[in-house]
Order: structure tokens, then C-alpha cells, then sequence
């Protein structure tokens, strides 16, 4: 219930036809509360005693009456109120058992794990304080009002400074159900808790004990701490909340001074704990998962909204009858009959706020749509305001629509003329134009307010007339608009033409279409259009203009480079066109380009002999793309076949390598690299790596990576080290040499990749009868996204001719 704006002066409100005094009334629904209040509290407490008596009629199978008269013997055996008897069954707990007589005089024995102590001194306030918290339990209705009803009984009983409730989730996590005194920020960050070990309330959960944190510092490192660790609480307690045998919602209290619990506050806690496990178990409504910070953020939408809107929650009795409703959220124009407005309306009631509403139409509409879903919407009705001391009256309804629980109530103002003029305004900005309209008969012009803002004029300025239109246009723009306007009024020509002003935030690029009326004898009497500015789109084209030039001159630089960088690596990368024969072994080489992107990569081979007949097979990839990519890849080539050539060990060239890279041009490129020598008198394959992917062997249809010995990539270190392995070849043995771009794909892991391969090797044979091609096809089934490069050395069976080339200079 709200309406369009507030009011100066007092208002004739369409719901209180009769005129009575606002105040009176809400006096009279003062009183009527009041009432209702007490009839409530004692149907509350009528439901939890019929409650308690039906689960000991359940339990033990007795009469009604038999029922009634158990719950007042253990109330009167335990020293406490009936009521809090009732909450104490609904919690599915006995009542605790008394203490054994106190041992004879002697040394003093540290009470038994699990025992609870019961102070002797103080039993008659202990039950005097918990009467209270049972009989204010009937008026709690959600967890929240619980934690808040928890921490005002129990802070001065304990110095307890804030209360949390956590429930246990069916996947194994807690979830904040209520709490009080913490803040809704805190509240969110702690608002679920995953299932991790160190939690205390997990950890009181689990063993159904409570868990008393008394020296922070201490207990730091065996829990997980929740908020500001030990500075704001440091000390707390955690007591699982008894359902039956097992516990589901775990009780915090902590507290702003340090120091151990003593026995009175440890009894009064758990007694506490017992309470809720009632008032849990009697809840009418499911637990309420929204925290405070939810109706604050709700309250901030409304705050950005137009219009008259509010937000209701219906307020139920005992029997569930809506009796009330109170204000969740109120947009800044909703105003109520004392002209309180927007946030001041929150947390307020309807029949106090309106009075008069209650058993009107509007009410039963109200109830209607929260009975059905159906949003209702009130008959049409005359409202009478004072603005400015000048009497206004406008057509109104109300729609109330259900939203959740609650009732989404708005005012809907319902002049034709208004809301056509605000349509046609929210046209214009939205659209960013003005309309405007020149009569050339009577020299009147009108314009819009848009039209003003579009053209960088004030209000103070006249409208410009029509032939004045092109005054404002930059020089290049202004004949060909004089023109147009000119045809226009001559010959009743429509136009639409663009041109550009110059604005005090710049140039602006804007259109201006309009259209002639004539009189009978064609002559054009009035014209009307509208201005529009155009400045985003035409900024946003230009800038895609230039950004397509800047991508063509981009695109023509990379592919002059890719093709510059192609030709460097054929001239320095020869492929053999058929496999070769280099000391007794028959070797296949492929290297494959990147499909993907127009950049050449740093993949690499060589295969020759040796001049002491031994055989070099090398496969490296210096990591990025392009020119700089291929030249390094061309130093370390030639440098690797020059210093084994000139003797050098497998190991010493590798450092060797890693220093020409770490001293080259660039000194942040890394490359990785295989070197491996073949010796056939021996058959022995000796091989040193650096951070390479490991050689696959295929031996008799059997497929396994060789271990791979030490070796860092190159250009990583200074000080790398590097180790030298070997291995024997068999007649009918395939060793695999290759980069990575034959293995990786984007999203999957580099042992899939690995797997594939070996499993790809073992489909297509070893020895001669398998095809380094069909290998390749199964492999880079998909468009390539790097170079590939692989050696393919195999040992031919005895007696068996390989059918090679000759040996070259250098495959």
C-alpha cells in the first residue's frame, strides 16, 4: 500500500473514506495488538505442551491424560517449568541424570570424561533463568529469532557476546542457520562451511560433547577458527544440540572476555542446548536460509527503483490467518498516511502504517493473491493530493503480485495523457533524440527537452529557427543541410540528413530527419522531425575502421615474417624425400608445420654419420614462434653436430649448448633437445636429454618410454647437469625420437597425450611393417596448433634388406 509522491498537507487517502483521524486509529490497532499478542503467546504455548504430550504418547503408547501428568511430574522432579519440560521432550533428550552422592573425604580424583558437573549452589536461578528462555521460546518463529533470543538470556549469565547456530548439510557441510551479534559480513564469509577437519562445531558434532575453548592461543593450532581468531572472541563454546542419538545443529557462544567457563555457565549452556533441540523440532515453517544481509541488499534495489512499490510479509497467527503484514522493502516514493517514505516505512505494519485497510477490498485482494499466486489488481480509484498548496487529483490502482512468501504491492497511476507523455520522454533518452516542430505561419517553434541536450543548447537559449539549424553545423557540413532544409520548405521534400556541431565535449556526429505539412495549394505550412545525436555509433564505427586497418598492416607484417621465417628453416632444415641408411639403421624423418596461427616454430632434427661411422640422431624445439625462433634453432643445429663431430661427449655439447643459449642474443630463450649416438659395431644407442620428452621403444609388439637420465632444459641455468644413458638395439627394435606438438592437444593432460602415442605404435608394428605415416595420420587426426618433428630409427631384422637410400651428407 503506498502511493505516487508525498504529500505536503493532509491527504484524503482512497482507503479511509471516512475521514477518520489517522491517529486514533492506530491507537485502537495499538490496543488490538496488544491482545493479539497475548492470544498468541498462549496458543504458542498450548501447541508446544500438545506437542510434547504426542511424542510421549508415542514414545511410551499412554493415554492423553497419562501424557499430561508424566510432563508435570518431570517438570516438578527436575525443578522446572512445565514449559520448559515441553521443549526438553520436543528435543527428544531425558531430563539429565542427578549426580552420584559425593565421595568420602579425601585427595580430590579429576572427574571421568563425558561427566557433566552440576554446581549444587545457584539450582533455584539456573531453573529461574531457563523458565524464562522457554516461556520467550513460543514467540520465536525462525532460527535467527532464536540465536537473538539465545544471546539476550545468556549474555549476562556468561558474557556472551555473540551466538551462532549451525546445522549439518546432507553432503557433509554446515550451514550458518542463525545467528546474532556476529554482522552480515562475517555472516556471508561464514555462511557454509565445507567438511574439513579443525572445524570446532564439526568437531562437537561428531563426538556429542561440547568443545570449551578457553586459551585461544592454544587451541589455535588444533582448530580451525572462525571471525577475527583470538582477538575479538577469545574464548568460546561449541555444544551439539541433542536430537535423540544423534546431534544435527551445533550451539556457539562466544564470548568478548577471555578466560575458562565456569561450572554454573558450562551447566546453564548445555541446559540452553537442550532448549533448543525443543524449539527446533517445533518450528511451524522450514528454516529461514537467508541472512540479514539479504532484506538490506532487497532494500537496496528498492532504493535505485522508480515509482511507488513496496515489499509485505504476511504475519500469521497460530492457526496460520494473516492478521498483519509487515514492510520488507519501500521504494523512495512509497509514503504511508503520516508521510513517513521509503526506509522509514521498513519493519512497520500495513494496519499501522494504513489503518483503514483493514476489511476493505484491498485486504481481501491481499489475501486472494497469496491463496492463489495470481496477482490482484485493484478497481480503479480517485485520489485527491495537496503539492505546493494546489489540490491534484489522479487516477490510481493497486496491484499486489506474489513474490516468495511475500506480496509485491505497487501504486500504478493511471492518467492516459501522463503515461503517454512519459512514454515519448523515455523514447527520447532512451534513443538519445529530441522532436521538435517549427510552424512557419505562426513562427512558433517547439522543441523537446532531449532536443536541447542533443543540440549542447540551455534552456535559457531560444529555439533556433529552422533556416538557423545549419549556423550551428561545422563548415564541411553546413551547405549540404542549408540545402536540404531549403527543399524542404520549397518543395516539400522529406530529409535525413547527417552533420556535425561542435559541442564543449567535442564533436558530435547527428542526424536530422523531418517532413513538410502542406496547405491545399502545396505551399509547406509546418514541419516537424526530430535531431538525433549519433556521436556513439559513429565513434564506435570509426574506431572498428581503424581497428580493421590496424589488423590488415598486422596481418601482412606476420605472414611476410611467416614466410620469410619458412624459407630460412627449408634452407636450413632439408627433409629426405625417401628413409636413409646411417650405420645399419634405417631412418624416416617428418616434420609437419603448425596449422594453426601464420608463425613458423623452433622444431628441429639432424640425422648423419659420423666420421668414425657412428651414427648422430638429434630432435630439439626452442621454445616461441618466428624469425628469432629459427635462428636460434639454426645455432644450435650446427653447433651440436660440430662438437660431436669434433669429438665432444654427449654431456659436454649439452653444456656447451646451455651456455651459447644463456650468452645468444636473447638470453631468456630455452630450448629442449635429445642427443643421441649410435655405435654399430657395439649396437649401443647412447643418449643425454635436456627436459625432453623420453624416446618410445618398440620392441617385439612391446611398447614402453626409456627412463630418462638427469638434464634440465637449456638457457634455464647456469649450472645445470646433465647424464648420459644407453641402450642396446635388437634386430626388429623402433625408437621413437620427437617433439611435443606430437602428443599435446589443449585441455588434456600430457600422460593422455603420451598414452595415445605409445598406443598408436603398437597398432602400426614395429620393425619394417610398421608406417611412420599411418603413425602420423592416427596421431594429428585434428588441426595442428604446434610444429611436429619426429625420427623414426629402426633396426632392420637379420638378413633382411631395409631398402633404404644410401646415407646422406646430413638427413
Amino acid at each position: 500500500m503506498c502511493h505516487a509522491r508525498r504529500v505536503t498537507s493532509e491527504p484524503v487517502h482512497p482507503l479511509d473514506p471516512t475521514g477518520a483521524d489517522p491517529a486514533a486509529l492506530a491507537k485502537v490497532v495499538a490496543r488490538q495488538r496488544a491482545e493479539l499478542e497475548r492470544l498468541r503467546d498462549l496458543a504458542a504455548t498450548s501447541a508446544v505442551l500438545e506437542r510434547a504430550k504426542g511424542v510421549l504418547m508415542a514414545v511410551t503408547g499412554c493415554t492423553a491424560e497419562a501424557a499430561h501428568q508424566e510432563l508435570l511430574r518431570r517438570a516438578e522432579d527436575g525443578n522446572r517449568t512445565l514449559l520448559e519440560e515441553c521443549w526438553l521432550t520436543l528435543g527428544g533428550l531425558l531430563p539429565p541424570k542427578e549426580q552420584p552422592p559425593a565421595p568420602p573425604p579425601g585427595p580430590a580424583a579429576p572427574p571421568a570424561a563425558g561427566t557433566r558437573q552440576v554446581a549444587p549452589a545457584g539450582t533455584a536461578d539456573l531453573a529461574k533463568t531457563l523458565g524464562h528462555i522457554g516461556r520467550d521460546l513460543v514467540r520465536v518463529g525462525t532460527p535467527h529469532e532464536l540465536a537473538q533470543c539465545l544471546l539476550d538470556h545468556v549474555a549476562p549469565e556468561t558474557g556472551a557476546d555473540a551466538v551462532m547456530l549451525y546445522q549439518r548439510l546432507p553432503e557433509g557441510g554446515l550451514e550458518l542457520i542463525g545467528h546474532a551479534g556476529i554482522g552480515a559480513p562475517l555472516a556471508a564469509q561464514w555462511r557454509y562451511v565445507p567438511p574439513v577437519p579443525g572445524v570446532v562445531p564439526f568437531d562437537a558434532l561428531r563426538c556429542g560433547e561440547p568443545r570449551w575453548l578457553e586459551d585461544l592461543v592454544a587451541e589455535g593450532d588444533r582448530f580451525l577458527l572462525m571471525g577475527e581468531a583470538a582477538e575479538r572472541w577469545p574464548s568460546r563454546a561449541w555444544l551439539p544440540v541433542p536430537a535423540g542419538n544423534t546431534a544435527y545443529v551445533a550451539l556457539g557462544v562466544l564470548r568478548g572476555r577471555g578466560g575458562p567457563f565456569a561450572a554454573r555457565e558450562r551447566e546453564l549452556l548445555r541446559a540452553v542446548a537442550r532448549l533448543c533441540a525443543g524449539r527446533l523440532r517445533a518450528f511451524d515453517c522450514p528454516v529461514e536460509r537467508s541472512g540479514d544481509g539479504v532484506t538490506h541488499a532487497v532494500q537496496a534495489v528498492f532504493d535505485a527503483l522508480p515509482g511507488a512499490t513496496i515489499l509485505l510479509a504476511p504475519l500469521r497467527a497460530a492457526t496460520g490467518e494473516v492478521e498483519d503484514y509487515r514492510i520488507e522493502a519501500a521504494t523512495p516514493e512509497a509514503v504511508d498516511v503520516f508521510g513517513r517514505t521509503g526506509r522509514q516505512m521498513v519493519g512497520r505494519h500495513v494496519l499501522e502504517s494504513y489503518p483503514s485497510v483493514a476489511g476493505e477490498p484491498l485486504w481481501h485482494g491481499y489475501l486472494q493473491a497469496l491463496r492463489t499466486g495470481v496477482p490482484f489488481e485493484s478497481e480503479p480509484f480517485v485520489y485527491q493530493e495537496v503539492i505546493g498548496e494546489v489540490p491534484v487529483t489522479a487516477t490510481y490502482s493497486v496491484r499486489a503480485a506474489p513474490l516468495g512468501d511475500g506480496l509485491l504491492v505497487t501504486w500504478v497511476r493511471n492518467d492516459p495523457a501522463d503515461r503517454q507523455e512519459q512514454r515519448l520522454s523515455d523514447v527520447q533518452r532512451l534513443g538519445n533524440l529530441g522532436w521538435a516542430n517549427w510552424n512557419l505561419i505562426t513562427q512558433e517553434i517547439s522543441w523537446s527537452e532531449q532536443t536541447y541536450a542533443v543540440l549542447g543548447r540551455t534552456r535559457e537559449q531560444r529555439p533556433l529557427r529552422l533556416e538557423q539549424l545549419p549556423d550551428l553545423a561545422l563548415p564541411g557540413d553546413a551547405g549540404p543541410l542549408a540545402h536540404a532544409i531549403a527543399e524542404l520548405v520549397r518543395r516539400a521534400r522529406p530529409l535525413d540528413v547527417p552533420f556535425r556541431i561542435d559541442a564543449p565535449g567535442g564533436v558530435r556526429h547527428l542526424r536530422l530527419v523531418a517532413e513538410a505539412v502542406t496547405a491545399l495549394d502545396g505551399a509547406t505550412v509546418e514541419v516537424h522531425g526530430f535531431v538525433q545525436d549519433l556521436t556513439p555509433q559513429r565513434s564506435a564505427e570509426l574506431a572498428l575502421v581503424e581497428s580493421e586497418r590496424a589488423m590488415l598492416l598486422q596481418r601482412g607484417i606476420l605472414q611476410a615474417e611467416r614466410a620469410l621465417a619458412a624459407r630460412l628453416q627449408h634452407a636450413l632444415l632439408p627433409l629426405p624425400s625417401k628413409p636413409v641408411r646411417l650405420a645399419g639403421l634405417r631412418v624416416e624423418v617428418a616434420y609437419l608445420p603448425a596449422q594453426s596461427g601464420i608463425h613458423v616454430g623452433g622444431d628441429w632434427f639432424s640425422a648423419i654419420e659420423l666420421p668414425d661411422d657412428d651414427a648422430l640422431f638429434v630432435v630439439g624445439d626452442v621454445a616461441g614462434h618466428g624469425i628469432g625462433a629459427v635462428a636460434t634453432m639454426a645455432q644450435l643445429r650446427f653447433t651440436a653436430k660440430g662438437m660431436i663431430t669434433t669429438g665432444s661427449s654427449l654431456t659436454g655439447a649439452l653444456d656447451r649448448l646451455n651456455y651459447l643459449l644463456l650468452h645468444s642474443r636473447d638470453s631468456q630463450t630455452t630450448a629442449t633437445l635429445v642427443l643421441a649416438r649410435y655405435n654399430p659395431r657395439r649396437r649401443v644407442l647412447a643418449w643425454a636429454q635436456a627436459g625432453h620428452l623420453p624416446p618410445l621403444l618398440v620392441r617385439r609388439g612391446e611398447v614402453r618410454y626409456l627412463d630418462r637420465p638427469g638434464g634440465m632444459l637449456l638457457g634455464a641455468t647456469a649450472a645445470p647437469a646433465f647424464e648420459a644413458a644407453e641402450l642396446h638395439l635388437e634386430p626388429g627394435d623402433r625408437l621413437l625420437l620427437y617433439t611435443d606438438g606430437l602428443v599435446e592437444r589443449p585441455g588434456e593432460s600430457l600422460d593422455t597425450g603420451l598414452a595415445r602415442l605409445a598406443e598408436a605404435a603398437r597398432a602400426h608394428g614395429c620393425g619394417e611393417s610398421g608406417s611412420l605415416e599411418a603413425l602420423l595420420a592416427t596421431m594429428l587426426a585434428d588441426e595442428r596448433r604446434d610444429d611436429v618433428c619426429v625420427v623414426d630409427i629402426r633396426m632392420p631384422l637379420e638378413g633382411v634388406a631395409d631398402g633404404a637410400e644410401a646415407p646422406e651428407a646430413d638427413a
